[in-house]
Order: C-alpha cells, then structure tokens, then sequence
C-alpha cells in the first residue's frame, strides 16, 4: 500500500500494536475520539525527542479535543519503555518492529538525506477523526513546531 491510498476522508487503516507496557492498543477501540498518530524514526535522538517532548507538553490541550496522541516507530517496547523514562513522555508509543503499519500509512520509504537515498522512516502525522477517517495528514515532517501546526489543525477541525 503507497503513501497515496491514505487519503484525506478516507478510512484509516486499522491496526493493533503493542505500547509501551506491552499491552495491545487498536485503532478501533479509540472510535469516538480524535486521535494523532504521528511516525518517527527512532527513539532518543534529537528530532524524535524535540516531538515526543513538544507531544507531551501539549498533552493536556489535545485531551481538552478529545484527542489521544500516539507516536509509531520501528523501536521495540523495551526501547519505547526507557525513551518515556529517560525524557518523562506522557504519550503512548507503539511498537512497529515488522514496519507493516509504517507502510500502511505510506511511513516507510525512500527518502534522501544529505544527497543520498536510504529507506527508513519518514516523519509523517495524521489525524483521525471520531469516524475513524483520516482529517488530515502531513509528510515529511520537521519535528521543530510541527506539535503546535497539529493542533491547530484540530482545533480548527473538532471545533
């Protein structure tokens, strides 16, 4: 599935992924809610870090929307684990070590750096709405003040 099949007003694709705690979490069990699902490359590094930390300062405004925010990437639980305990997230990470929901969501590809091709993550959020469809999505994210564009978007839509 490329990056083009998610589309703005259509269905997001389902999925079930471990969190940080090992415990499972569905797309369809938050039907009802506004969720952020953003994808990052790794854990503790700078980028990835400024967002989870930007995510979890902000946490209390997405609740106010009804909103829960849930960050994806190819890290394992154990890693997602001390990334919340070194930097003290109050977010939920999910653990996609097979990239199968990465890829999903068109999160995982070619992308150059520094002139040069190579596969892996590319930053990416999207917004589900209540429906479970998909609001609104930005690629090829840069970390710095992409928390603050995200809820204004949903501000903006769950207003």
């Amino acid at each position: 599935m490329s990056a083009a099949t998610v589309e703005t007003g259509k269905k997001a694709p389902a999925f079930t992924l471990s969190n940080q705690d090992g415990d499972k979490v569905k797309l369809s069990d938050l039907a009802g809610q506004w969720v952020v699902l953003y994808f990052y490359p790794k854990d503790n590094t700078p980028g990835c870090t400024t967002e989870a930390c930007d995510f979890t300062d902000s946490l209390k405004d997405f609740e106010k929307l009804n909103a829960t925010v849930l960050g994806v990437s190819p890290d394992s639980v154990e890693s997602h684990q001390k990334f919340i305990d070194k930097q003290n997230l109050k977010i939920t990470l999910l653990s996609d070590p097979d990239k199968k929901v990465l890829e999903k969501y068109g999160a995982w590809g070619t992308k150059k750096m520094y002139g040069k091709e190579t596969r892996g993550v590319i930053r990416s959020t999207f917004l589900i709405d209540p429906k479970g469809k998909i609001a609104h999505r930005w690629s090829n994210v840069r970390a710095k003040g992409h928390v603050a564009k995200v809820h204004e978007k949903l501000a903006e839509l769950a207003g």
